[in-house]
């Protein structure tokens, strides 16, 4: 048996044209609802950023959060925890990555039902790792993590899952493949040649496990249907293998010799939920997973660059960024300490609310140039982030807090304007 366990990540960011967001949901979102309709038999793991699910509402999406939780009913997918504006999580204060993990459960349990939205397993936004977000994702009750491939450190897994420790704890975790998560990402396999890929690790393996997992979006849009050309061809091709099998195992009048013939070329492959692996197959080594994102290469790791598409430590562009965001945290943070009347609290709450949006992750992707460059969405995400300081110190001037200290807050103010200009320069010259 071979068990082909595939996660479909959701997510768009808070700063996405509703135009755009209705394009998206034309072309992927309710198709791929669809083909899980059209074949009950799949299974799959779905990761939906909270930030979307709510945008999906406020839009007027509501189909979508419907056919999500009518396949979550019908034990088709199962959801995972995330970070609900898609923030670097490793990148950010463990304080902030608990939050986030918290605002993803409360939006999502909020508009998929606490008793649907039950996520076991959890996905990090753009798979990004370090043992630094361990342990919000332990406490938070998340029961495994899934990270890219590129991350593993040990023997490759295909019959056992191994385990990440911290504190006396275990964390199984599962691998992306990806080699074959990007081959069907840009369209360089085709049903038949996947399927025929699946058999490659079995060996004489009598159950082996293979982890795909790529964005949802490239099923319909990115790809034009994809989701049926790829996703509906396979599941179709597995069900006349289900079927073939099944009556295989009726006929008791075949030989023996026949039947087990009949068995071996069919190579049985079943979808499954990642979840479902955790009662296939055993626990494996305690690995300690090397710090990396699903965008990142081997060179990247040994260059000691281990997230280059959001913190690429040769960037200026980068590092301006991270310094006028840290400078919105420090500024929520102290602005929230301070308040102590309605109108301080008030535009501290503001505050608070807008970093949430301010840490997704899409302003430093654009920002990359690799080959990931866009003038207008690094732009935006620097808006967002000046709207979190302009309520900041907003809250911060009118508490109670000393002369000291309201002075102090307002040199990282004007410090954070004289960012925002370079960061305008860069958009200008680069």
């Amino acid at each position: 048996m071979i068990y082909w366990a595939q996660l479909f990540h959701f997510y768009q960011p808070p700063t996405q044209l509703p135009s755009v967001l209705n394009k998206i949901c034309r072309e992927s979102y309710r198709p791929l609802i669809e083909v899980f309709r059209q074949h009950p038999h799949a299974r799959a793991t779905f990761n939906v950023n909270g930030v979307l699910t709510e945008m999906l509402n406020d839009f007027g999406h509501n189909d979508i959060i419907q056919g999500f939780r009518e396949l979550a009913e019908r034990g088709q997918i199962e959801f995972t925890g995330s970070g609900k504006y898609h923030p670097i999580l490793p990148l950010i204060p463990p304080a902030e990555v608990k939050r986030q993990i918290e605002l993803n459960i409360n939006a999502n349990a909020f508009y998929f039902g606490k008793n649907t939205f039950k996520p076991v397993g959890f996905f990090p936004p753009e798979m990004a790792y370090s043992r630094a977000i361990l342990p919000a994702i332990i406490t938070s009750g998340h029961r495994w993590i899934i990270l890219s491939g590129v991350a593993c450190p040990a023997e490759w897994p295909v019959d056992k899952v191994h385990q990440i420790e911290h504190e006396g704890k275990r964390l199984p975790v599962f691998f992306r493949d990806d080699i074959l998560s990007n081959k069907i990402s840009f369209q360089e396999i085709g049903p038949e040649s996947f399927l025929n890929h699946l058999r490659s690790p079995k060996g004489a393996r009598k159950n082996v496990y293979v982890v795909t997992a790529m964005d949802a979006e490239t099923y319909g849009h990115h790809i034009q249907q994809w989701e049926e050309l790829f996703l509906g061809q396979v599941y179709a091709e597995l069900e006349v293998r289900r079927e073939t099998y099944n009556g295989i195992k009726q006929k008791t009048a075949l030989a023996s010799k026949a039947t087990d013939l009949m068995y071996a070329t069919l190579d049985q492959v079943e979808t499954v939920t990642i979840t479902k692996l955790l009662d296939l197959f055993p626990a494996g080594e305690i690995i300690d997973p090397k710090a990396s994102s699903w965008s990142t290469t081997a060179q990247d790791i040994d260059a000691g660059n281990p997230f280059p598409l959001w913190r690429d430590k040769d960037s200026e562009l980068h590092r301006l960024q991270w310094e006028h965001l840290q400078i919105a945290m420090d500024l929520t943070k102290k602005a929230m300490d301070c308040a102590d009347n309605s109108e301080s609290k008030r535009f501290a709450n503001i505050a608070r609310g807008l970093l949430d949006r301010a840490l997704h992750s899409c302003q430093f992707w654009w920002a990359s140039r690799r080959p990931m460059w866009d003038i207008n969405l690094v732009h935006m995400g620097l808006l967002e982030q000046w709207r979190v300081i302009l309520n900041s110190y907003r809250a911060l001037n009118v508490s109670g807090a000393s002369g000291e200290v309201k002075r102090d807050y307002y040199y990282r103010l004007v410090a954070a304007r004289d960012i925002r200009n370079k960061i305008t320069d860069q958009l200008f010259s680069l």
